[in-house]
């Protein structure tokens, strides 16, 4: 009895280490993303590695599955900043897209969702199906503006971000539901820094645009 109870309290230490490293480096990756730092990405990637295996223990598969995407977006993410920034010298500028747009991809991702929810709660045991797989659909999205720079893709993380709190502390992932915390707060704040810095550079270049004139 008693090496069953140290087994279990070994494995739950090595669970709780992982977890805590992988919240360490997606706290580093958002805040060096608002810094508009291409090793974000890197930060990124470890944690998406580690986050793999405890969502794989957790019996939260649309996570796992989110996870390799997210693996193959911080490729994409580090490939994308670094080509801009080796043609132009400078960080890649942000961006944004019409509310029009934002609306399409809403509903698009939403009934994607649906169909992911679906198949998961008909051929899995995964918990949460239908919320996880609408998380994992939106995380899909909001990581993939965040790697084109739009500005709004905080927006969507901060709703993301809230909904994963209520998953994650029914899983009793505490480090995790900690951590999507405060990536709703960090979220809320790379907004307002991403739209200041896009709406200086619409200053700057009407400013360019009046000096060239």
């Amino acid at each position: 009895m008693m090496h069953i109870w140290q087994e279990l309290v070994q494995q739950w230490q090595l669970q709780t280490s992982v977890e805590l490293a992988a919240t360490l480096m997606a706290l580093c990756y958002t805040m060096l993303a608002i810094r508009h730092s291409l090793w974000c990405w890197p930060a990124a990637l470890i944690s998406t590695l580690l986050t793999i295996q405890i969502m794989l223990s957790a019996n939260l598969l649309t996570d796992a599955l989110l996870q390799l995407y997210y693996a193959g977006m911080a490729i994409y993410g580090w490939r994308n900043w670094y080509q801009l920034q080796q043609d132009t010298g400078e960080a890649k500028p942000v961006v944004e897209w019409g509310w029009l747009r934002h609306l399409q991809l809403i509903a698009a991702t939403a009934i994607a969702g649906l169909l992911l929810g679906a198949v998961m709660a008909w051929f899995t045991t995964t918990d949460f199906a239908w919320l996880g797989a609408q998380i994992s659909c939106f995380a899909v999205l909001g990581t993939y503006l965040t790697a084109r720079k739009v500005v709004s893709n905080w927006l969507y993380w901060v709703a993301i971000d809230a909904a994963s709190i209520y998953m994650y502390l029914q899983k009793d992932l505490y480090f995790f539901s900690a951590l999507f915390v405060i990536y709703t707060v960090i979220a809320a704040s790379g907004y307002l820094a991403w739209r200041s810095n896009f709406q200086q550079q619409q200053r700057n270049d009407r400013s360019g645009i009046f000096a060239n004139g």
